[in-house]
């Protein structure tokens, strides 16, 4: 405690030097800053226990522990005094490092300069000469990137999800290290695309895909006014949303999925040519007609490959579903494709691909949701969002809604 009085006398000395000396001084700021909090310390233990050697009803000084306070991007050691407490018989750190823990939580500037890829050698590096703080070795970081991580992974999961909108919910999965981040994204009536729960599964299954929807319901998902759910050709996807969401959801399987699964069992000098007919059939904005030429496809196929022709009829009706809304024109390009999640998956993939060795699927949860979080700022609404309201209104019709409400 001695320590302290000596800081708490060193700080007053410093305060009553002239400008040009605190400026000087002030470059040692790290040190500045350790004195300051000892100064609160000392006062905290002053004014519960007494001066040294006085004595107190219910406060005694109870020595010290090594403690830290975050500067920034920084952690300072301090040495934190300890008060017994006579009535509680419990000896504990002064109030006020709990506090000076509090606003100094680790710094988001640490999460996102490691999330857009910036390696933790590189940030060493920049930071050198803090000589005097113990943040800049690669442990160190590491634990103050994984302890922000799993705040924003716990954040983002429990996310109260009742002040959104959803109109459409987009679900597709992609791979990292071997196994498969489910991830669903909502779009809102304002045209908004939120990031909004993801798993790791080893395949799109009925009964993980369930567990997600389950997840965002239990989370204030509201799906009443009807939703617009976009997915491939999953099974296990349309098992699920039937299962989740009732009579209250429509499928539109993506277009592209089922063209590319279509031409992949074609040789390949038929391949350019059949992904164009399929094309422009999925082009023509009137329901009856665009079914009419996939049809007519279909039919072609059969001379052709008869595989190719029962993956083009397996689930038609589900690819046509924003035809038979009679939106293509407005809405088409957003809403008949999973490129919406594609582009969301593509930027993962950016800021994860620096990763070569995860170690545990609490490692990749953690990385997730923290590029999730910083791709979900730089996301665009989907086009033509300002239709949107007519895509309600044309589910609700489908799904006779209203009939519903008035019986």
């Amino acid at each position: 405690m001695q320590n302290s009085k000596i800081n708490k006398e060193k700080l007053e000395r410093f305060l009553s030097q002239p400008i040009e000396l605190q400026l000087e001084l002030f470059k040692n700021y790290v040190e500045m800053v350790r004195l300051f909090a000892n100064f609160l310390f000392e006062d905290e233990v002053d004014t519960k226990a007494g001066q040294r050697y006085a004595r107190s009803s219910q406060y005694s000084r109870w020595g010290s522990n090594p403690g830290s306070i975050r500067i920034g991007e920084e952690k300072v050691r301090v040495n934190v005094p300890r008060i017994y407490d006579k009535d509680e018989q419990t000896a504990q750190n002064v109030d006020i490092y709990t506090k000076l823990r509090e606003i100094s939580q680790p710094s988001e500037e640490i999460l996102k300069k490691l999330a857009i890829g910036i390696s933790q050698n590189d940030y060493k590096r920049v930071s050198q000469h803090l000589t005097d703080s113990f943040g800049l070795s690669q442990s160190t970081l590491s634990k103050t990137f994984i302890e922000g991580s799993d705040k924003i992974l716990k954040e983002f999961q429990s996310r109260d999800l009742s002040k959104y909108d959803f109109v459409a919910l987009v679900i597709d999965g992609k791979y990292l290290a071997k196994d498969q981040i489910v991830i669903a994204l909502g779009v809102t009536i304002e045209g908004d695309k939120i990031p909004l729960e993801f798993i790791q599964s080893t395949t799109e299954n009925a009964e993980s895909i369930s567990g997600l929807l389950k997840k965002l319901i239990n989370r204030n998902f509201s799906f009443s006014q009807g939703l617009l759910v976009i997915c491939d050709g999953s099974k296990g996807i349309k098992k699920a949303v039937s299962k989740v969401f009732g009579s209250l959801a429509l499928i539109q399987r993506c277009q592209w999925h089922k063209r590319e699964n279509v031409v992949s069992y074609l040789r390949e000098e038929d391949k350019a040519q059949m992904r164009s007919k399929l094309q422009r059939a999925y082009r023509e904005p009137n329901y009856e007609i665009a079914k009419s030429k996939l049809l007519e496809i279909r039919d072609e196929l059969l001379q052709i490959n008869h595989t190719a022709a029962k993956s083009l009829e397996e689930g038609l009706e589900e690819t046509l579903t924003i035809h038979r809304l009679g939106l293509v024109e407005e809405l088409g390009r957003s809403l008949t494709t999973t490129n919406t999640i594609e582009n969301l998956n593509s930027q993962l993939e950016k800021y994860l691909r620096r990763v070569r060795y995860w170690q545990n699927g609490d490692m990749k949860s953690r990385w997730v949701a923290v590029a999730l979080c910083e791709i979900e700022h730089r996301m665009r609404k989907i086009s033509n969002h300002k239709k949107l309201n007519l895509l309600r209104s044309a589910i609700q019709s489908e799904l006779k809604l209203h009939q519903r409400k008035v019986a």
